[in-house]
């Protein structure tokens, strides 16, 4: 690897910062005298000469990505001089051309998305145009002629937009009068936030339910209302996605009764198509500018593969040291160095694993190290989450595990590394993490840590999947009738649905209209459509797919509230008998009631986390397109899914290694969703070589690795979706592999998975192939949540069947 192309600046102690190269050299080097296994740099990419690897390697592949120069332009000359005069006094002497672009298409009026690496200064290309026409409103009589609504998908990232907003419109006085607004904001301050804010920072939840339903009470805001931000755009996606799609919906609606016509600026990490996916979450035309000119420091970025461990896990498969584990010792010597990183990991509990981990580890080395690295994950209390970001910007943190809050744009300055505990799911959010070190132009490291799954282990031996491909499309569905006809019912009820508004909603309003009529949610008059209940409309719309009531987490003796977790996710992570962390510390759960949404914990310390088991049942609702495949059939259509999680695992730390099995009674839950499957004939066995006796486990492990290597052709998360496999299925009479969609309506990914059947099971084939096991593992056809302990699998007659499946698919439809 080369070195920084510019010089070395000095850390905190006056000592020259190393170079990516220098700390990868030395993560190496500590892992070889951890006692878990040697770690040889492979050589890869876009890398010349180095060791090859040994069997025992656990950097599989390195790719440089050199430095790239930056291109500057000037600001329109219809940006105020004052505004102009504010970016200047920041340090910002001229403008990268795609933010000079930006500031353009705003000015003219056009909807337009900024679609660039992180660091690239998108936030600059929407502010300079939004400050420039609040100083004309702050002309007005009233001095509130125009007004700005940003959106953020997160709290934390308003927060810190907030503080970059104030810096930089500091020289323009009292003209630029930004506030938070979310759930967080004291009673006091929101009067005065409706009344005198001129740039309102919040977010859809509170769009949605604070408001658009008190909107007379916003009328002068509205009225007035310019321009629109919506940051991280690109995280709109799926349900969640196609809800906040209706919720812009449901804004341009008002503002239009009010008299305003905003303009829409949306900024995004690099995505395909950023055009076609602004368009679909607006509802509008929107233009792209996407040809980065911003400079990018060096990149170095390793794919790194835990070692095997002594231990053996379920039907004597080997196991591999968790990625959390993994992670968490990495995270613990880049501390020792010095080395400011954050550890991006999927899910709370990880992150809070991570945490402790290596704050024990620290704890042996220096007990000043272990208070530097904390977790950052929702959840967490308000002042607590703006505690770590103050610690973190000031650099009293040396490590953060966090959860995909602080991906999001928040301005991390100076991290030196990122370390991304298990594939995020997407393309697009892996290089957003990634990006999120190295930030003003310096030079980093990022080390993605595989977990040992089919989609992780298939990447990491096959690097030009994530450096060689693009970065995907976003996936959302507005119209959904799950979450289409919630919005109508706030719409109707913030002001009567006229015929006019049905176009605004999409195609499929005006059919779901009678049915909402029918169930009484609406009532039809002269004048339009009325929402006909008492409680608020805007509960009907779970927007971020929670399921209902939050569960609150309560401590025992104290009563004290450590925080909560959303209802379909607590019957997995807050069950009784669960392992929970909270800001370092252990708790076990004495009692889940779902009935009043509480959790009951108390501290302990465990040796063990657990993992919840469920079973499900699946029936075809409707068949919408099918084709052949084979003797047997490709499918996609309605299906409804119930669910039950029946019991749990715990399984040692660090390794990972079930320590036992215990049962639970917790209530079945049902899913009407949208499923893509496969049916295998008669012929198709015999050709595959599969007798009665394997055929289950070769549909199982089937299953399993196909749900695992979705991902990479949808863009969804590994929990987005989920699987199930019957040697007879009542509905087809065949033996049939599903795959469904984990949101009430779908959400887009079967469908995708429907249309890429061909590369997507011809991946899945190959990475149960590419996997030395000799009877399946974690890294090819085991599952962790499997309800049925990962039996039966059938490595080989997986194969087999594979084989034979895509022998006959037909092209892609």
């Amino acid at each position: 690897m080369t070195e920084f192309s510019r010089p070395s600046r000095p850390d905190g102690g006056g000592a020259p910062r190393p170079t990516p190269r220098t700390v990868l050299d030395r993560l190496v080097a500590s892992r070889q005298g951890s006692g878990h296994g040697s770690a040889v740099p492979a050589e890869g990419g876009h890398e010349d000469g180095g060791p090859a690897a040994t069997p025992e390697s656990r950097i599989t592949h390195t790719e440089h990505l050199p430095p790239r120069a930056g291109r500057h332009a000037v600001w329109p000359d219809r940006i105020r001089p004052e505004v102009i005069a504010a970016v200047q006094k920041a340090g910002i002497a001229d403008p990268w051309a795609h933010q000079a672009a930006v500031a353009e298409h705003a000015l003219d009026g056009q909807s337009v998305i900024v679609a660039t690496g992180t660091a690239s200064g998108k936030s600059l290309a929407y502010l300079v145009p939004v400050l420039s026409s609040l100083l004309d409103g702050s002309e007005a009589p009233n001095g509130r002629g125009a007004t700005a609504l940003y959106l953020s998908p997160t709290k934390a990232l308003a927060a810190d937009q907030l503080r970059a907003v104030k810096e930089l419109s500091a020289p323009l006085g009292h003209a630029v009068r930004p506030a938070v607004y979310d759930g967080d904001t004291p009673v006091e301050e929101r009067e005065w936030v409706r009344q005198y804010a001129n740039l309102v920072l919040t977010n859809p939840d509170m769009l949605h339910r604070g408001v658009l339903p008190s909107h007379p009470r916003w009328s002068s805001f509205l009225r007035a209302l310019r321009y629109v931000v919506i940051d991280e755009s690109h995280t709109y996606r799926g349900v969640f996605g196609s809800h906040v799609a209706q919720v812009i919906r449901r804004l341009r609606r008002l503002c239009a009764r009010y008299g305003s016509d905003p303009v829409f600026l949306l900024a995004s990490a690099t995505a395909a198509e950023p055009a076609v996916a602004a368009g679909r979450l607006t509802g509008l035309p929107v233009s792209a500018v996407d040809d980065d000119a911003s400079p990018r420091g060096e990149l170095v970025f390793a794919l790194w593969e835990p070692p095997l461990t002594e231990h053996h896990g379920e039907n004597g498969a080997p196991v591999r040291r968790t990625a959390t584990a993994e992670t968490a010792g990495l995270l613990t010597d880049l501390a020792v160095q010095s080395v400011r990183t954050v550890a991006f990991v999927g899910s709370r509990r990880g992150a809070e694993l991570i945490s402790v981990i290596a704050q024990e580890r620290l704890a042996e080395v220096d007990r000043s190290l272990a208070r530097r690295v904390a977790a950052y994950r929702g959840g967490y209390l308000p002042e607590e989450r703006r505690a770590l970001e103050r610690a973190l910007h000031s650099g009293d943190l040396l490590g953060l595990a966090a959860t995909t809050a602080l991906e999001l744009g928040i301005d991390v300055s100076g991290l030196d590394a990122v370390l991304i505990c298990g594939y995020p799911g997407t393309r697009a959010s892996l290089w957003q993490q990634a990006g999120r070190a190295g930030r003003a132009g310096q030079g980093a490291l990022a080390v993605m840590v595989a977990r040992d799954d089919p989609l992780d282990t298939y990447l990491v031996h096959h690097p030009e999947a994530i450096f060689d491909q693009p970065v995907e499309s976003t996936v959302l569905d507005p119209d959904n009738p799950y979450v289409l006809a919630p919005h109508l019912c706030a719409a109707a009820a913030e002001l009567p649905l006229t015929e006019e508004d049905l176009a605004l909603f999409g195609p499929a309003t005006r059919e779901l209209l009678p049915q909402l009529e029918a169930a009484k949610l609406l009532r039809r008059r002269a004048h339009g459509w009325h929402w006909t209940r008492r409680e608020p409309a805007a509960d009907l719309a779970d927007i971020r797919g929670g399921g209902g009531r939050p569960v609150q987490i309560v401590e025992v003796g104290t009563g004290r509230l450590l925080g909560t977790v959303d209802a379909n996710a607590a019957h997995g992570s807050v069950h009784t008998g669960a392992v929970h962390l909270h800001q370092g510390r252990t708790y076990l759960v004495r009692d889940l009631d779902l009935e009043d949404s509480v959790a009951l914990v108390e501290q302990a310390t465990p040796s063990y986390s657990t993992t919840a088991r469920d079973t499900t049942a699946i029936s075809v609702l409707e068949t919408d397109a099918e084709i052949p495949w084979g003797d047997g059939r490709l499918c996609y259509g309605s299906v409804e899914v119930t669910n039950q999680v029946v019991s749990f695992l715990r399984r040692r730390l660090i390794t990972g290694e079930v320590l036992g099995e215990t049962k639970l009674d917790l209530p079945p839950r049902t899913l009407r969703t949208r499923a893509v499957w496969w049916t295998v004939t008669e012929d198709q066995l015999d050709a595959a070589r599969i007798n009665p006796e394997q055929l289950g486990g070769a549909l199982h492990a089937a299953e399993h690795a196909s749900i695992g290597m979705l991902p990479l052709f949808a863009t969804c998360d590994r929990r987005d979706i989920g699987g199930v496999s019957i040697p007879l299925h009542p509905d087809t009479l065949l033996p049939t592999v599903f795959v469904y969609d984990g949101h009430p309506g779908g959400a887009g990914f079967a469908e995708r998975g429907f249309h890429t059947a061909r590369q997507w099971l011809a991946a899945t084939r190959e990475a149960i192939d590419a996997c030395e096991c000799e009877a399946g593992c974690p890294s090819c056809i085991q599952s962790p949540k499997c309800g049925n302990g990962n039996e039966p699998l059938h490595k080989r007659a997986a194969l087999r069947l594979l084989t034979v499946l895509l022998r006959g698919a037909p092209p892609a439809p």
